[in-house]
């Protein structure tokens, strides 16, 4: 039986993009598929679509230890999360708050959060993670089948143009 070895060819070690990571990384995490939790997927497709130079955006259904290859050799990192617990600041409908890495529970269950996802970059690499933040926008409904509210989309779109901007920004904040 032959494998396929194709890939192979596109992974050429003289290649400058091997190994390569933009400086900004936006990480979001949410199910699609559940009504508002579906912002934060949305706010990286949004983010995404802007094409901002230094910026990669990842989308996953939640954080896992396994993330922190994806925080290596970023100048910062900012996680989006819909929330049923937020608290948005003034009108705006969102919530950004800077992280720390802390030890909790939450890497022995099905779902990380992001400042344990933190700590466990600081375990493993001997050295701190890159600085972080967390953009939680409001959520109102979680309904599996259900699409965002009007509500949320428009928290949503006010977070990616806060987002924008800060991402956009020429100096990393530290």
């Amino acid at each position: 039986m032959r494998r396929d070895t194709s890939w192979i060819e596109n992974t050429n070690s003289d290649s400058k993009e091997v190994n390569t990571f933009k400086r900004q990384l936006v990480f979001s995490f949410g199910n699609p598929s559940r009504g508002d939790d579906a912002l934060g997927p949305l706010a990286a497709q949004a983010i995404e679509a802007l094409s901002l130079p230094d910026v990669e955006c990842l989308t996953d259904f939640q954080l896992q230890i396994e993330h922190v290859l994806d925080l290596q050799g970023r100048d910062r990192v900012l996680f989006v999360d819909a929330s049923c617990r937020a608290e948005p600041d003034d009108a705006a409908g969102y919530r950004v708050e800077r992280l720390c890495p802390e030890r909790d529970d939450s890497y022995t269950t099905h779902a990380m959060s992001p400042s344990a996802l933190l700590r466990v970059f600081a375990d493993t690499q001997g050295h701190p993670p890159p600085p972080a933040w967390l953009l939680t926008i409001a959520g109102d409904s979680w309904e599996l089948g259900d699409a965002p509210t009007a509500a949320a989309s428009e928290r949503l779109r006010r977070a990616v143009d806060w987002a924008a901007g800060w991402l956009a920004q020429a100096e990393v904040q530290a």
